[in-house]
């Protein structure tokens, strides 16, 4: 990188000022949407000259842990890490690795069934509460039945609170990054814009979510692992059809 007076700008200085703000971040110490301040405040914050603080800056807004804000009344705002720009760095990865569509939903139908699993396998008490949560969650589903866009968010409700039902943080936080890319990549790809099936279809997977429901609430543990793990295969043939080979794109569908 090259300063406005031609000279080169030390890598290690906007490093070193990035990973201080991205510390602060992830640690909650900055929350989310707080201000930085102006560039100004920042370059006599940290000592440095406004090329090194600027390009900090781009790489915390490649991260999208920052927004910069032009004009006088501008400045850096901070934003706490989600799931979506986590999604959109993984479809880029999978993108140049040429991985299919197929793939990601193999992937979602190897961990679901095991949180199931986890579930059922739960003390009573814990168990009934997390099948009254994925109950109001399907009854959710039933009413947007009609609304192939509102089902299509609801029926994303239910598998990742399935997942976060199980107790592990990490891997709900990898179904939430897989749901991400899913649902942004099978709505591009599909030519009809319903990415849930047919009517029929819908009213089938709710079926089945709520034959699930009883195998947790009975807390069988294999029985629910299998029936779940059947499921996503039906799922993955219905919102793939043709697409299955469509390699990620993660160009135009992420905000």
């Amino acid at each position: 990188m090259t300063a406005a007076n031609g000279k080169p700008v030390a890598r290690e200085v906007p490093q070193r000022i990035a990973d201080e703000l991205r510390g602060l971040i992830v640690s909650g110490e900055l929350t989310d949407g707080e201000s930085l301040g102006r560039e100004p405040d920042l370059v006599e914050r940290f000592g440095v000259s406004r090329p090194s603080l600027r390009e900090a800056l781009r790489i915390l807004e490649a991260e999208g842990l920052v927004t910069v804000e032009r004009g006088v009344r501008g400045g850096v705002v901070a934003h706490a890490p989600d799931q979506r720009m986590t999604a959109r760095t993984a479809a880029l990865v999978l993108r140049a690795r040429n991985v299919a569509l197929a793939d990601v939903f193999e992937a979602r139908a190897l961990l679901e069934p095991v949180a199931a699993r986890k579930v059922a396998g739960m003390p009573a008490r814990a168990r009934r509460a997390a099948v009254t949560a994925l109950g109001g969650l399907v009854d959710a589903e039933e009413r947007a039945i009609r609304d192939p866009e509102a089902f299509a968010e609801a029926n994303t409700r239910f598998h990742e609170r399935l997942v976060a039902e199980a107790g592990n943080q990490t891997l709900s936080l990898v179904i939430e990054m897989l749901n991400e890319v899913v649902t942004r990549t099978v709505t591009a790809v599909s030519q009809a814009g319903d990415v849930t099936g047919s009517l029929s279809v819908r009213q089938r997977g709710i079926k089945s979510q709520r034959r699930l429901l009883v195998l947790l609430e009975q807390g069988v543990g294999a029985a629910a692992e299998e029936h779940w793990r059947t499921h996503m295969a039906v799922v993955a043939k219905v919102m793939l059809g043709q697409d299955a080979a469509a390699v990620i794109d993660p160009e135009h569908h992420y905000t």
